[in-house]
């Protein structure tokens, strides 16, 4: 990988600020679930935790755009830090008080809902840090902090319930948060320009409007939208788990696609090489939505995990490109607006998946759903290119900074 973004220091606090924090992170992403399948045994009610989670989000997100715009966006990261440690620590003390699906349905909507304030702030930090020229190395060093905390963070999380509880587990997610909260706060100040508009409804249409004129731009949103809607099935984990091996499995499941993107990230050098940004997503949301499919039909634990490793792989190609186009091309002055907007489409997409995905198993069965899954998604990718042809001819030479 290409360090050099790392040489800045207000970029490297940031760094390690969101590794940290995504690490404890990923330790819930598995606590939370598994919690609720235990509670209820049903695979439609841990699908159901996306929904909550995606009505808070999309509830939260256009406002926590505009904020990031028009306030000092790294105030903004260690407020809405607070939020998340104090989400964390509610968990904490359900697990101990005996929780209901219900107080697990509120928290979990809490904690998106401050996600969607805190991440177009975070995600619009790194253009600000970072010269221009290594937006992308950015990109993939995003890419292997995320791989290395969802290879890590569910191994954590699985050996802390099975060794010292849900408590204990969802305690380590709010100490991570106070690491996190630490170096945020030694990073100087990011202020919003002088001539930031103040918040207003007028400026969120504006962010939607600035997206909606540029055909590349719709098509990041909307082939990785898909492909994750169809072609997500982290609900069914829990129950596809039982069938290979029981709960040791589980977390093996969660760390699999990580394994594949860590090895997608740590042999990136050649993404610069590559213009076509927009066939390179395409392309990689295609595999994701095959090797899913295979990952459905596998019958036994390894060709499982290797399917999921290549959808993984897929998935970090495509983020990295898609973070590209997004880190390279967007004005800083919409850069908070238009972060909201990417993450209400890769947030949606893999919520609404949950959703899918438990609905599906429920009515046909967890193989149906998985498989059918796969199959709709590389159906999908396919329209999108028929339908947005200007995003498959995008060509990175060819393009302006828009600074």
């Amino acid at each position: 990988m290409d360090l050099a973004p790392l040489r800045h220091r207000d970029f490297r606090l940031l760094y390690i600020a969101q590794f940290v924090s995504l690490l404890g992170t990923m330790i819930t992403y598995v606590a939370l679930p598994y919690q609720m399948y235990r509670l209820t045994g049903s695979s439609l009610s841990v699908g159901l935790l996306g929904l909550a989670e995606l009505v808070s989000l999309l509830a939260t997100a256009f406002l926590g755009g505009m904020l990031a715009d028009v306030v000092d966006r790294r105030r903004m990261a260690i407020a809405t830090d607070i939020g998340l440690a104090a989400g964390s620590a509610a968990l904490a003390l359900l697990a101990m008080a005996g929780a209901s699906p219900w107080s697990l349905y509120l928290v979990a909507a809490w904690m998106s809902g401050v996600s969607g304030l805190q991440r177009p702030s975070i995600e619009s930090l790194s253009p600000r840090l970072v010269p221009h020229d290594e937006l992308p190395a950015a990109g993939s060093l995003a890419v292997f902090r995320g791989s290395i905390c969802m290879i890590v963070g569910p191994a954590v999380g699985g050996a802390l319930i099975v060794s010292a509880g849900l408590p204990a587990t969802y305690m380590a997610d709010v100490a991570s948060y106070g690491l996190s909260l630490f170096c945020l706060w030694l990073i100087k100040a990011v202020p919003p320009p002088e001539d930031a508009n103040p918040p207003s409804v007028a400026a969120v249409i504006e962010g939607l409007r600035y997206a909606r004129s540029r055909d590349e731009l719709i098509g990041t949103y909307v082939v990785d939208f898909v492909a994750m809607v169809f072609g997500m099935p982290l609900a069914l984990f829990p129950a596809v788990s039982d069938r290979l091996g029981g709960p040791t499995v589980l977390g093996l499941l969660y760390a699999a696609p990580a394994a594949g993107a860590l090895a997608a990230s740590l042999t990136s050098r050649w993404t610069p090489r590559v213009h076509r940004h927009g066939l390179a997503v395409m392309i990689a949301a295609t595999v994701w939505g095959l090797a899913i499919a295979g990952f459905g039909f596998a019958e036994t634990l390894w060709p499982a995990l290797a399917c999921l490793a290549l959808a993984g792989a897929a998935d970090a190609v495509s983020g990295i490109f898609r973070m590209t186009m997004w880190n390279q091309t967007i004005p800083d002055a919409l850069r908070g607006r238009l972060a909201s907007i990417e993450m209400v489409s890769y947030s949606s997409g893999p919520l609404l998946g949950h959703v899918e995905a438990g609905a599906v198993a429920a009515a046909f069965g967890v193989r149906a759903s998985v498989v059918s899954g796969g199959i709709l998604c590389v159906v999908a990718v396919i329209a999108c290119g028929f339908w947005l042809p200007q995003f498959v001819r995008y060509d990175a030479r060819n393009q302006e900074p828009r600074i």
